[in-house]
């Protein structure tokens, strides 16, 4: 998604490509995933000559908190309490991310 979100639009190539700079990636690999992603609403296509044209299909902040749910409901059972205590144990949070998750449990409690 990173890869579609930047680029605003991309065939399977152009994300396999742009990934395969980072790492080591099976084309089939990119296309089995650009797959899912279509099918969960996250990426639509169009044909466009021989390939298909991916972009996003809904907003990103949309399907950043979709893919978190997700991943809470897989992962931790639903508690999304569970992962914030994951992170803040593995040092990932940095004393600014603490403080600002601090203001935003306030404002939802005020």
């Amino acid at each position: 998604m990173k890869v579609v979100w930047k680029l605003e639009k991309a065939t399977v190539r152009d994300v396999y490509e742009a990934l395969l700079a980072k790492r080591t990636i099976a084309y089939t690999t990119v296309m089995t995933m650009m797959k899912i992603l279509e099918d969960k609403g996250y990426l639509k296509k169009q044909r466009v000559e021989r390939a298909y044209l991916y972009r996003p299909a809904r907003p990103r902040q949309q399907v950043v908190g979709a893919m978190v749910r997700d991943f809470v409901d897989r992962v931790f059972d639903g508690a999304a309490g569970g992962l914030l205590v994951q992170l803040a144990r593995d040092g990932r949070l940095s004393k600014a991310e603490r403080q600002h998750i601090r203001r935003v449990i306030e404002e939802m409690d005020e």
